[in-house]
């Protein structure tokens, strides 16, 4: 049964966060230690001696005002501030739960401007009798480039509780928490940022993409295949949609979780309209049923 919650937590989080049952103490919700949201820094200070990796050819660069460091910019016409999307998540027959995921504002992280994106899951009054989840999870994304400053995540699953604050220095490619600092990719992406600027690129039937991926302490080279062309019907409506797989590039790591694949519009907002599952006893089904686009960028 603790699989469903699992998967909504996992739906939450953006979809590109590590599989069902490969986060850290997955296996222990009592015995894992419960990690302390600290008061991180608001405004790290960046030396300007340090200018960041080679970035994609398809980006340019823009200056961080003030200190002679570029950052890429990347174009952006997929989602905008206000976009709030509601999913039903169905086990089988039964409505097991309720995810939404919401761009709610422009806010200013590090002197930059910076999507405050909310992504928040729960299971329904019938599954919560046998494993309630309420979990909140942020992220911080540069308006500019596509890469995120900040992420928080709460997580509330049964008695397991974990509150995690992580500070991107983009500058320095750190990724910081109160335990530690480790070393990351230029511009690497967090479980909730990674699945907005996956929605940005062009995603051609076919074709992979790829996008280095931090959660837990840990970095999942993350391969994104797009697979066909579909046109479904889920209660917000009736969507002509590329499908893709998002698939953690490292042995054995879909050994007992089986598929997940993501239904997008073949648009150039790529919403999210259908997620499906397989696990290790029946699948589980997330539906948008409500969506409101926001701003057009």
């Amino acid at each position: 049964m603790r699989a469903l919650p699992l998967f909504i937590a996992v739906l939450h989080a953006g979809i590109f966060a590590p599989p069902v049952g490969h986060r850290p103490g997955a296996g222990s919700y009592a015995s894992e230690p419960q990690l302390p949201c600290t008061s991180a820094p608001s405004h790290l200070s960046f030396p300007v001696s340090l200018s960041p990796g080679v970035p994609d050819s398809s980006d340019s660069l823009s200056s961080l005002q003030g200190t002679g460091v570029s950052l890429r910019s990347m174009p952006n016409k997929a989602f905008g501030v206000g976009e709030r999307l509601i999913f039903s998540v169905e086990y089988g027959p039964v409505k097991a739960g309720q995810a939404v995921m919401e761009v709610s504002e422009v806010t200013e992280i590090n002197g930059r401007r910076c999507y405050h994106i909310i992504s928040e899951a729960e299971t329904s009054e019938l599954f919560s009798n046998f494993f309630e989840v309420k979990d909140r999870v942020e992220s911080y994304m540069d308006v500019e480039g596509l890469f995120p400053w900040r992420f928080e995540k709460h997580l509330r699953e049964g008695s397991y509780r974990s509150d995690m604050r992580v500070e991107y220095d983009q500058i320095n490619h750190r990724a910081i928490t109160d335990k530690d600092t480790m070393d990351v990719p230029p511009f690497v992406q967090d479980i909730l940022s990674g699945f907005y600027y996956g929605r940005a690129q062009k995603l051609k039937r076919g074709k992979s993409i790829f996008i280095d991926h931090h959660s837990g302490r840990k970095l999942y080279p993350l391969e994104v295949k797009v697979l066909k062309k579909e046109r479904i019907k889920v209660p917000a409506g009736v969507f002509k949609c590329i499908v893709i797989e998002p698939v953690l590039k490292a042995v054995g790591i879909f050994k007992h979780t089986g598929r997940l694949r993501v239904w997008l519009t073949d648009d150039r907002r790529r919403m999210p309209v259908l997620m499906k599952s397989k696990m290790i006893i029946g699948s589980v089904v997330a539906k948008l049923i409500e969506y409101d686009l926001g701003e057009e960028n």
